[in-house]
C-alpha cells in the first residue's frame, strides 16, 4: 500500500534526489509536499523530523531522514530493484563514493556557493574535504575510473552522487569538467530519472499557478 512507504518532499530540493530512487525502485509511495514555513516547522512534522527539512521517508512507520541514508536504506529494503552493489570491489566503492558525496563533496560544494573565498592553507586542515581542488580532481577520478561509480553496474551511489553532479553544473558550483558531462549523460538515460524529473517538476509548475 502507498501508505507503508510516505515521502515528504519539497520539489525544490534535494527531495529530487530521493524521488528518482524511489522511482528506481518502483514501488508505491505516497507523495506530501511541505513548504519551507509552515509546513517543516509544524509541530507535526517536527516529530517526524526535528531538522524541519526534507526529504523523509517513512517506511512502515519508520523514519529514515538524510538523502544518501535514504538512497541506502531504500536499495536495502527493496533488493530486488537491483540496486545494490554484489562484488566486494563493488561494494568497496559504493560506500566509498556514497559517503564521500554526503561528506566531502556537498560540504565543498556548499561552500563554494556561499563563500567567496577559498579558505587558508591553516584552515583546510579543519575541513574534511581539504580544499575545492581536491574534492572535484578526486571525484572526477572516480567517475572516470568505471561507466558507473561502483563498477560497470548502476547502483543507489549513482543516484546520489550523479545528482550533486548534475545540480553541480547546472547551478555552477561545480566545473563543467568532461568526466562530469561524460558521467552525468549515461545516468540521464535512466528512465526513473525522467519519470521523477516529470514528477517534480510538474510539481512547481503547478505551485506557480497558486
Amino acid at each position: 500500500m502507498r501508505e507503508d512507504l510516505i515521502f515528504y518532499t519539497n520539489p525544490q530540493s534535494r527531495g529530487r534526489i530521493v524521488r528518482w530512487m524511489l522511482e528506481e525502485v518502483g514501488v508505491a509511495y505516497k507523495t506530501v509536499v511541505l513548504d519551507y514555513g509552515a509546513g517543516m516547522k509544524s509541530v507535526e512534522y517536527l516529530a517526524i523530523n526535528p531538522m524541519g527539512k526534507v526529504p523523509v521517508i517513512v517506511h512502515n512507520g519508520n523514519v529514515v531522514t538524510e538523502g544518501a541514508a535514504i538512497c541506502a536504506y531504500l536499495a536495502e529494503v527493496f533488493p530486488a530493484a537491483g540496486l545494490l552493489p554484489q562484488t566486494m570491489k563493488e561494494k568497496a566503492n559504493y560506500y566509498r563514493w556514497l559517503f564521500f558525496a554526503a561528506g566531502p563533496l556537498e560540504s565543498a560544494l556548499t561552500n563554494k556557493r556561499v563563500f567567496a573565498e577559498e579558505p587558508d592553507a591553516e584552515k583546510e586542515r579543519m575541513l574534511g574535504y581539504g580544499n575545492y581542488e581536491y574534492t572535484l580532481s578526486t571525484l572526477a577520478m572516480a567517475v572516470k575510473a568505471n561507466p558507473f561509480i561502483a563498477g560497470e553496474r548502476f547502483t543507489a551511489a549513482d543516484v546520489y552522487v550523479g545528482s550533486h553532479i548534475g545540480w553541480g553544473m547546472q547551478f555552477g558550483t561545480l566545473e563543467k569538467r568532461e568526466a562530469f558531462v561524460d558521467y552525468f549523460a549515461r545516468l540521464q538515460q535512466r528512465p526513473a530519472l525522467k519519470r521523477a524529473a516529470e514528477l517534480d517538476d510538474a510539481l512547481v509548475e503547478k505551485a506557480s499557478e497558486t
